[in-house]
């Protein structure tokens, strides 16, 4: 039997797995505020989610995340869309993107920030991440649809984040 990995080239797309999770409750939805003391955005808004182990698929880790940060076990998980960064160096990072139902409201301090329900409607009056603005009415779009988005992030030589959708 096999590989499916033959070996890393120059010449090939590495990729380190990462999940980023939505989830929502009546007209609210789940965002962590990201501790202050974080290296990459502190104190802003973002989903849940975080890195893929070893011997996990996106949704297992999805819904470990989910657990890890807020304590909450989660049924469905849909994948909302897949996004490919583009660091500007080996590797790059795939995100996977899931939206879920919460079966109560939690909120809270944890190690990795504070938990805070917000009306979708005023996700983007808050201090969010780079590419939340991007990313925001793709996942609402997937809520009403079910389609899938596909999108590539890349940085300018002035290091300003180049979203395009597939």
């Amino acid at each position: 039997m096999g590989r499916l990995h033959q070996g890393v080239s120059k010449d090939r797309w590495a990729v380190i797995p990462r999940v980023l999770c939505f989830l929502f409750h009546e007209n609210e939805v789940l965002l962590m505020r990201r501790a202050s003391h974080r290296a990459v955005f502190p104190d802003r808004y973002n989903g849940l989610g975080g890195h893929v182990e070893p011997g996990e698929d996106l949704r297992t880790a999805a819904r470990r995340e989910i657990h890890e940060e807020t304590g909450l076990e989660i049924g469905t998980l849909q994948l909302a869309g897949l996004i490919l960064v583009d660091t500007g160096e080996a590797p790059g990072v795939l995100i996977g993107v899931f939206i879920g139902e919460a079966p109560e409201r939690r909120t809270g301090m944890t190690a990795e920030g504070m938990l805070a329900w917000v009306p979708m409607d005023q996700v983007l009056e808050l201090p969010v991440v780079e590419d939340f603005p991007e990313l925001w009415p793709r996942v609402l779009r997937f809520r009403e649809t079910r389609e899938p988005f596909f999108l590539s992030y890349t940085y300018d030589p002035k290091d300003r984040l180049i979203v395009r959708e597939g």
